[in-house]
């Protein structure tokens, strides 16, 4: 406690002291971002001006889409105006308003991949009672449920964080991340925010153990299925959310639980950019690929036939 520092701003992770690799940085960020944010945006305004697309599954999308929206607007454009001004800088407040949005937007992916995936159940092993569980109140209370659940999971874990005292203001990433900011806590206290981490962890997992005992079901429930379009188009339904749940787990549970170092390395930053960039960068293309329906509505939205 002796070596307890007053922390009025925080100094981010500097990718190279060259100043033509930062401005690499720069535009390789930018064009992660750009690619992320059209693909979202034509996701969402596809769904909304197709009245066919007017479905739980495509309500569901549009949200997923707005959260990865949200989660790369707090952490890139502060990256990349780093970069460009060759400057580590952002401020105290920047950085727990930060931590508070991208803990909200990553908690709620979670939850609501969940959501999709309870939605893909009763499609397939319940489909003709679909329209009636999977009602527009239905659909409306399990969205709000996804955005208060996350609220909270990011308030708790915030105000955990920032009620510490910071005995230095080096973070070894390029955004404020939990992980590296509790290795500047000069308290005891730290442990009260692991304990929250873990139990935002805990619920992590209990979401992924749902969603795999869901798809035992599904994939019996397929299997059964006598054509083999039917059963095609039902795995075609599947097959992006799974793609997208595995990629945001794996990348995310081994960013968060692997120990971490008290120096930056290389593979700390590789994998924090796979699970907070490059999930909501392809979640677009993954999940339109093989849809002819939200295809054909991209087509027209871009006027193409």
């Amino acid at each position: 406690m002796d070596n307890q520092t007053s922390v009025s701003e925080f100094l981010l992770l500097e990718f190279s002291e060259v100043q033509e690799l930062q401005m690499l940085h720069f535009f390789l960020f930018l064009g992660m971002f750009l690619a992320t944010v059209t693909g979202n945006l034509l996701i969402i305004l596809a769904v909304a001006f197709d009245h066919r697309l007017h479905t739980p599954m495509y309500f569901f999308l549009v949200n997923l889409a707005v959260q990865d929206l949200g989660s790369v607007s707090v952490i890139i454009p502060k990256s990349m105006a780093n970069s460009l001004m060759n400057t580590r800088h952002i401020s105290y407040f920047g950085c727990v308003f930060q931590v508070l949005l991208f803990f909200l937007f990553v908690g709620c992916d979670v939850y609501l991949l969940t959501v999709m995936a309870y939605d893909r159940y009763v499609a397939i092993c319940d489909p003709l009672q679909y329209e009636m569980i999977m009602n527009r109140r239905a659909c409306t209370q399990m969205v709000a449920g996804v955005w208060f659940g996350g609220l909270l999971n990011a308030a708790l874990n915030t105000g955990g964080t920032f009620s510490m005292p910071f005995c230095s203001n080096v973070v070894n990433q390029f955004f404020c991340e939990i992980p590296q900011l509790l290795k500047l806590v000069c308290s005891d206290l730290y442990l009260i925010e692991i304990g929250i981490v873990m139990l935002s962890t805990t619920i992590g997992f209990g979401c992924f153990i749902f969603i795999i005992v869901t798809y035992v079901h599904i994939f019996s429930a397929v299997l059964k299925i006598p054509s083999a379009e039917g059963r095609r188009k039902a795995f075609s339904t599947c097959l992006p959310h799974l793609i997208v749940l595995s990629t945001f787990f794996l990348t995310a549970g081994f960013a968060y639980l692997r120990p971490t170092s008290n120096t930056a390395t290389q593979l700390d930053l590789v994998f924090t950019i796979l699970y907070s960039m490059v999930p909501p960068m392809l979640n677009p293309v993954i999940y339109s690929i093989r849809n002819k329906d939200l295809k054909a509505a991209l087509a027209k939205l871009v006027g193409l036939r």
